[in-house]
């Protein structure tokens, strides 16, 4: 009877169940950060390739009226401009950002969390790229901005993916999901 139990899948006395092995859902996870990683880098790089190509020492495009414009702006601060002296500094915070990223990428079991760490890994792999290869020189770069709504400050795809990546983080913690996919009420 007890071959006959074991062979139904009917445990017998002393016998510990295993329990099943999971999916590797970390890997997944990273799948999805690497593709939205690749998408944004690759917008970004295409736009800006597009601009310095075409637009440069052009009249600004209008869009949408005097509501929005595409101009070749080259920026070597931060966003709006700001640090223009401290270049260097971006480069490094960027490759930090990046060096972060992958490694949380290791415990990411979260959809949403990959999405938004994608989209930063690509926005700022965008502006590191521009940061390096773009002229004054290495590692003082100016990045390509050319979005130009009204009364606002120049800004390009990699821009728009980290702010997207960091409102979602924001969301994120909000409502209280962890990166490797736990939820926590405070």
């Amino acid at each position: 009877m007890a071959e006959a139990e074991r062979i139904i899948g009917t445990p017998e006395v002393g016998d510990e169940a295993q329990p099943e092995p999971e999916a590797p859902r970390g890997r997944r996870r990273i799948a999805a950060l690497l593709v939205v990683a690749v998408i944004a880098y690759l917008l970004d790089l295409g736009t800006k390739l597009a601009v310095v190509a075409k637009l440069e020492h052009q009249p600004p495009i209008r869009i949408i009226g005097d509501l929005l414009r595409f101009e070749a702006v080259r920026n070597p601060g931060a966003a709006f401009g700001f640090g223009e002296a401290f270049t260097i500094l971006f480069t490094v915070i960027a490759a930090s950002v990046i060096v972060v990223i992958v490694r949380l990428a290791r415990k990411l079991y979260s959809l949403p969390w990959a999405i938004a760490l994608g989209l930063l890994l690509g926005g700022a792999l965008g502006n590191l790229t521009d940061r390096i290869f773009r002229s004054p020189g290495v590692f003082r770069g100016a990045v390509v901005d050319f979005i130009a709504p009204a009364h606002f400050a120049v800004f390009n795809l990699a821009d728009t993916a980290i702010v997207c990546g960091g409102i979602l983080i924001v969301l994120l913690s909000f409502r209280g999901l962890d990166p490797d996919g736990t939820v926590h009420k405070d």
